[in-house]
C-alpha cells in the first residue's frame, strides 16, 4: 500500500524550534497523509486487568496484531496519554518520566520492516530536519531465541546507515526486543533511532507471540507498532538538554522556582521529580483515582507524597502542589479537555492528599532522621522492617519514600522483615473486618448477613447514578446499621441520595437471586468482579453476582434473593476524609 516516500530526504538541515503542539500535530498529519487512521487516545485505566496503566500506545490495538479485524483499517496513528511505574525511581535525571505522551504509527498486516523504518526516517530528517549527523540506530543482536535483524541493517544500509561508519549498532534483548505488554502478546525485535545519544524512537516488529508459559512463536500476521515519546522528541526538536526543559515541562519548573524558598538539597533532581509527578497526578485524578493504599491508587499516593517531600527540602511553601496543577491543566487543557473539565475534582484529590500527608509529614521526617542517627551510631548499613513499617503505618510513608531517604544516607531497609509486619497488619485488620460483620460463614448474624448484602447494592448503585469511579474504601456493619465509605470528592445533593436509595430498593423489589460462585482470581476480574480491599486474593476467590447489576469478589455471607432485605433508607451522607464519603443506613422489615 504505501510505496512512495518522497524522493528529496535531505537530511542536511537544522531544526527550527516547534513547540510540543506543533510536533504533536505533524507527526499526526504525516501518518494521515499516508494513508494512517488518527485514532484518539484511550484511557490510563486500561481494559487489560493484567497491567496497572497503559503504558504504551499499541494497548489499544493488541487485538488486532493477533488477527481481529480493525475498525480503523490496517494502518493507524495516534498520541497516547500513557503512565510508566517502572520509571519512578528514574525520574530526576534528564529523560525519564512517569506520565508521558506517546506518538506511534502501527501496521496489522499491511507494512512491514522497510516501509516502517523509512517512514520514521522521512518525518525525522526530511519533515522535521532533524541533524542526521546527530542520529544513531541500533538493532537487534539475536540471540539464541532470534536471530540477528539482518533484514533491518539491510534497510538501514540503503539509508546511510552501517556499523562501519559507527551510526549503527548491535544491541541486545533488553534494549532491542519489545513486549508483550501484561502476561502474554504480541512481541518482536526492534530497532531504536537515537539523537545525542537520547533514545527518541523506537519501532517494533511483532512477529512472534509470547505466552503465559514464556514461550516464543511465530505470528501468522505481521505488524509494526512503534512508539515515540512527545516529550523525548520535543528535548531534541528544540535542542534543549533535558525534556524539563522543554515547553512541556520548564512553565511547570519556572512555578516551583518561583515559590521556592532556601531549602537546601539536591535543587535540580527536585524540580524535575516535582514537576514530573504533579503532572502525573493530574492526569490519573482525572480517571477518577483517588489516593488509597492499593493498586492505582496507592501510586497515586505515592507519587503525590514524593513530590511532597522534595517540595519539604526545597522550602516550597504549604499547598505548594495546587498552582502547580493547575499551570499542568493550563498546558494540557486545549490537548485533553478533560483535565479542564474535571479541574475542581482534580483539585480536590490533590488538595486533601496534600493537607493529609503535611500534618504527619515533619514528625515521620524527624522519626527517620532518628533512625538513620542511630543506626549510623551503631555502624549498622540496613535499617529495620519494623522502623519502616512504623514509617508506613504512623506517618504515612509508602515503603518506597522510606527506601529512598534511606539510600540518600547510604543505608538499605529490611524490605522481607517490612512485608512480615505487613502481613500480620493485615491478618489483625481481617480478624477487626470480620468481627465488625458480625462473623462470617455459620457464626454470621441473619441481622449481619442482610445488611452485608445491602452493601453491595448500595455499592452498585453508587456506581450507577455517580459513576464508575466510585470505589469502596470501607464498611463497618452492626445488626442495627451499615455504614459504607466510598471514593468521592463531594457531598452528594438530596437528589443524588434518593435515587440511590430508590434504586436499591428497586433491587430488592425485583427479588434477584444472590448468586456464588468460585472462580480464578484472574476470570473474575476479567467478568468485571469488583476487588477493592487491600489484602492479597488467593488464586481462586468467591464472587457474588446480583443479577447483572452487582458483581463483587467476597468471602460472604448473603441472603440468597434480594426480597429478603425488606426496605433500605439512608439515615446519613457526610465526609469520611479527603475525598471520601460516607452512608449510614438502616433496613426496614
Amino acid at each position: 500500500m504505501l510505496d512512495n516516500f518522497g524522493d528529496g530526504l535531505r537530511g542536511r538541515g537544522s531544526s527550527s524550534f516547534m513547540d510540543s503542539s506543533e510536533l504533536r500535530k505533524k507527526f499526526l498529519e504525516f501518518f494521515e497523509k499516508r494513508g494512517h487512521t488518527v485514532v484518539p487516545s484511550n484511557s490510563l485505566i486500561p481494559s487489560d486487568p493484567s497491567v496497572l496503566f497503559t503504558t504504551a500506545g499499541m494497548q489499544q490495538f493488541k487485538e488486532y496484531f493477533l488477527g481481529e479485524k480493525s475498525p480503523y483499517g490496517f494502518n493507524v496513528a495516534s498520541c497516547q496519554k500513557c503512565f510508566r511505574t517502572s520509571d519512578i525511581e528514574e525520574v530526576g535525571d534528564e529523560k525519564h518520566l512517569t506520565f508521558l505522551e506517546m506518538l506511534g504509527n502501527f501496521s496489522f498486516g499491511d507494512y512491514f520492516k522497510k516501509e516502517a523504518i523509512k517512514l520514521a526516517y522521512e518525518l525525522l530528517i526530511s519533515n522535521l530536519q532533524l541533524p542526521i549527523s546527530k542520529m544513531i540506530v541500533t538493532v537487534f543482536k539475536g540471540n539464541t531465541e532470534v536471530p540477528r535483524d539482518e533484514e533491518s541493517v539491510k534497510i538501514w544500509g540503503k539509508l546511510g546507515f552501517s556499523e562501519e561508519k559507527g551510526n549503527l549498532k548491535f544491541c541486545g534483548r533488553e534494549d532491542n526486543f519489545w513486549g508483550p505488554t501484561g502476561g502474554e502478546g504480541p512481541c518482536g525485535p526492534t530497532t531504536e533511532i537515537h539523537f545525542n545519544g537520547v533514545e527518541v524512537w523506537n519501532l517494533v516488529f511483532n512477529e512472534y507471540y509470547r505466552n503465559k508459559k514464556n514461550e516464543l512463536s511465530s505470528l501468522k500476521q505481521k505488524g509494526v507498532d512503534t512508539g515515540m515519546g512527545l516529550e523525548r522528541l520535543a528535548m531534541v526538536a528544540q535542542q534543549k538538554p533535558s525534556v524539563y526543559e522543554t515547553d512541556l515541562f520548564f512553565p511547570i519548573v519556572k512555578e516551583i522556582r518561583d515559590r521556592r524558598g532556601t531549602g537546601e538539597g539536591q535543587s535540580l533532581k527536585s524540580e524535575r521529580i516535582i514537576a514530573d509527578h504533579i503532572k502525573g497526578s493530574v492526569f490519573l485524578a482525572a480517571e477518577g483515582i483517588f489516593p488509597s493504599n492499593v493498586e492505582k491508587g496507592y501510586v497515586l499516593r505515592r507519587i503525590l507524597r514524593r513530590a511532597i517531600r522534595f517540595g519539604r527540602l526545597l522550602d516550597l511553601p504549604k499547598g505548594f502542589l495546587i498552582p502547580l496543577a493547575q499551570k499542568v491543566i493550563e498546558i494540557y487543557k486545549d490537548i485533553y479537555p478533560e483535565v479542564k473539565s474535571k479541574e475542581a475534582d482534580i483539585l480536590t484529590v490533590i488538595q486533601s492528599e496534600e493537607e493529609k500527608f503535611e500534618k504527619t509529614l515533619e514528625k515521620g521526617l524527624k522519626n527517620s532522621k532518628l533512625q538513620i542517627e542511630n543506626c549510623k551510631l551503631k555502624n549498622l548499613k540496613i535499617i529495620s522492617g519494623k522502623v519502616a513499617f512504623d514509617l508506613f503505618q504512623s506517618y504515612g510513608f509508602p515503603l518506597e519514600l522510606s527506601r529512598e531517604i534511606a539510600r540518600e544516607n547510604d543505608l538499605e531497609i529490611n524490605e522481607k522483615e517490612f512485608e512480615e509486619e505487613f502481613k500480620k497488619h493485615q491478618e489483625i485488620s481481617r480478624a477487626g473486618v470480620e468481627k465488625k460483620f458480625g462473623g462470617v460463614g455459620k457464626e454470621a448474624t441473619y441481622e449481619g448477613t442482610r445488611l452485608h448484602t445491602a452493601t453491595h447494592l448500595l455499592h452498585a448503585a453508587l456506581r450507577e447514578i455517580l459513576g464508575k469511579h466510585v470505589k469502596q474504601m470501607g464498611s463497618d456493619i452492626t445488626p442495627q446499621r451499615l455504614r459504607f465509605d466510598f471514593s468521592y470528592p463531594q457531598k452528594l445533593t438530596d437528589k443524588e441520595i434518593k435515587k440511590v436509595e430508590n434504586l436499591v430498593n428497586q433491587k430488592i423489589k425485583e427479588d434477584l437471586e444472590v448468586k456464588k460462585e468460585e472462580m480464578n482470581y484472574q476470570e473474575a476480574i476479567k467478568q468485571g468482579a469488583l476487588a477493592f480491599f487491600r489484602e492479597k486474593y488467593p488464586p481462586v476467590v468467591t464472587v457474588y453476582s446480583i443479577n447483572n447489576f452487582s458483581k463483587e469478589i467476597c468471602a460472604g455471607p448473603h441472603v440468597k434473593r434480594t426480597s429478603e432485605l425488606g426496605h433500605f433508607g439512608i439515615l446519613k451522607e457526610e465526609s469520611s476524609g479527603a475525598g471520601v464519603r460516607r452512608i449510614r443506613a438502616i433496613l426496614v422489615k
